[in-house]
Formats: C-alpha cells, structure tokens, sequence
C-alpha cells in the first residue's frame, strides 16, 4: 500500500488535486487536474526514465469542458460504488457504451477537448495519495505536484554569457 498524507498536507506540499481519470496503466496516464489552481487535461508522455517524475502534457481545459468532464466522472463515480457494493457487474461499466445515454452523450461532446493540442506544456508530475477513497464524485484519492518538466527546462536555458533581462531600450 503507498504510502497516504492528509489534504491538508498535500496542500500545504504544493500538491493539487485530480478531478478526473481516463487511463491508468502504471500511473495516471490520461485526465483532468488541477495545474496552478486551474483545470487542465493531462496525458503522460511515453518514455522510460527509471526513477524520475513521469511526464505529461497539459493543456487548460475551458469551463464548460469541465462541467461536462464532471459529470461523466459522477456518473462513474456513482457506478463505481455500486460495483465495490456488489450491487452491478463490470459488464455495466458506463464506458462500455450503451450503457448510460448520457454517458455516452458526453464522450462524444468531450473527445474534441480530450486531444492534445501542438502547443500543450510538458510537465513533470510527482504523485502522492491522499487518504479517501480511490473514486469519489470530487475527484481521485491521488495529487500532483507539477514542476517543469527535463525537456522543458532544457528548452528555455539561457545561454551562457546572456543576459535573461530584457533592455528598456534607454
């Protein structure tokens, strides 16, 4: 079992909250987080680099892509604890399709807003669990931490001998 700290600290760590998950294979790999007190979406970038923070790419989600993203995550949410109740089959998982309408409705609605675009942020994500439940309707029993991420920094190093100020022209 990993290891658990509070809300509290998580916060007071610098730690932000994931509101949404797509795909886990080996961490997060797709969904909706929070990245500087804002929603964004988050996908990992495949490479293996043993021992460091995983990478993602993130781009801002608007507001009514995260209404809707909300939504199809309480719908998960509510069926989730239905199966660990023993009340529904995996068969009845949402994601299936034809399923739930509204569900399905939504997939469609958000696949547009799930894609990557050219201009996302490369980030690096550290991950750490907070203490609830892993599916709960406000969102995932994980946080991040983001920091720029090895390729990023490397992007925006200021060459030796220059100056990163800009001149005020006088």
């Amino acid at each position: 079992m990993a290891e658990t700290w509070t809300e509290e600290r998580l916060t007071a760590d610098g730690f932000e909250r994931v509101l949404c998950e797509w795909e886990w294979n080996d961490g997060p790999r797709t969904g909706l987080a929070d990245v500087q007190g804002k929603p964004h979406y988050f996908e990992r970038h495949d490479d293996d680099r043993a021992g460091e923070a995983d990478e993602y790419r993130v781009w801002p989600a608007s507001e009514d892509a995260v209404k809707l993203e909300r939504e199809q995550w309480a719908i998960f949410a509510g069926w989730n604890e239905r199966h660990e109740a023993g009340e529904v089959s995996p068969e009845t998982h949402p994601g299936h399709g034809g399923i739930d309408a509204r569900y399905d409705e939504l997939e469609l609605l958000l696949a547009p807003h799930r894609r990557p675009p050219n201009d996302a942020r490369r980030l690096a994500g550290e991950l750490r669990f907070d203490t609830g439940t892993r599916y709960r309707a406000e969102g995932l029993d994980y946080w991040f931490r983001w920091r720029p991420s090895r390729e990023a920094a490397a992007d925006h190093q200021v060459p030796s001998g220059a100056s990163c100020h800009r001149s005020s022209g006088t």
